[in-house]
């Protein structure tokens, strides 16, 4: 990345790979088997790290979302683990997990619908982050005919929730790959009201196919998010990751004309970006990245 091209408000977000240790292995070797789109959350003094388990399509897909939690933030202790059968899903995606100032926990799950392309997002809520049960689950984001909905990022902020997910065209079963991130908002996190397209793909460029945001950041200075990009439909399941910026959570533009990370390995997969501020004023990042044998593991690191 050129200098010229550089924003401040990135740098605190770039990813130092170097500087991190591995969370969570992936559950096999080689391509298609994955650990990782994580989602964390701190509270009284703990970690809570919600993230994806796959194998490749034929041997189980994305059979199972863990919640676990660490003291330190790099050794974690499962404490539930949510399969895609309880789901009554296909496959299951990234997970979101948050707790309410009430102090419920809840766990945003995206879900495969069976025999299709279309994806919804479904919620389970508990009062504790080790018990979550799929028997009480709400659908939130449905999707519709024509979209898949899947992979959300929410933030309480200013009073309401915040949501940004990615949504994908089911028109053309063939390009259903492509994607474009949508921002809602609410005011309960449950019932939510579409603002229409965040960040869209840029023809031309790395992420052309598809654009989905990962993590958001309100700041002084205005709004930072990571996102995860694409130039083809090849490059499916190995997106990159890149940064947008902006004043309006409905509008953000993306900020250079390359990846900002990337894994030197095989596809170069670098995704899912998420960073924790954590309560003694330091950052914590969380990301998948692929390595040498094409499959893909969790990644921290703390700055």
């Amino acid at each position: 990345m050129e200098l010229g091209e550089f924003d401040r408000r990135v740098a605190a977000l770039l990813p130092r790979p170097d500087r991190s240790v591995v969370v969570v292995e992936p559950p096999g070797d080689g391509d298609g088997y994955w650990a990782g789109a994580p989602s964390a959350v701190e509270s009284e003094g703990w970690i809570y790290l919600a993230y994806r388990l796959r194998r490749p399509i034929g041997k189980g897909r994305g059979y199972a979302v863990v919640v676990a939690r660490s003291a330190d933030g790099e050794r974690f202790e499962p404490l539930s683990v949510i399969s895609k059968d309880a789901m009554e899903a296909e496959s299951l995606e990234r997970p979101t997990l948050v707790r309410t100032p009430e102090g419920t926990w809840r766990l945003y799950l995206s879900c495969a619908t069976p025999g299709t392309k279309h994806w919804r997002v479904e919620v389970l809520q508990s009062d504790a982050p080790d018990g979550f049960s799929p028997r009480d689950r709400r659908v939130v984001l449905p999707g519709d005919e024509k979209t898949g909905v899947k992979d959300p990022v929410i933030v309480r902020h200013g009073g309401r929730w915040h949501l940004w997910a990615s949504c994908h065209p089911l028109a053309v079963p063939a390009e259903a790959d492509q994607m474009t991130t949508e921002y809602a908002t609410s005011a309960d996190g449950l019932e939510w009201v579409w603002h229409g397209t965040a960040l869209t793909p840029r023809p031309g460029h790395w992420d052309a196919r598809g654009v989905r945001v990962s993590a958001v950041r309100f700041t002084a200075d205005g709004i930072v998010a990571a996102y995860d990009g694409r130039a083809n439909a090849a490059e499916n399941f190995e997106e990159r990751t890149g940064f947008a910026i902006g004043d309006d959570p409905a509008a953000l533009s993306a900020v250079g004309s390359d990846p900002w990370a990337f894994s030197p390995h095989h596809g170069g997969g670098f995704r899912y970006l998420d960073f924790l501020p954590t309560q003694d004023g330091r950052l914590r990042l969380f990301y998948e990245v692929t390595r040498a044998d094409g499959a893909h593991e969790l990644r921290t690191e703390l700055r």
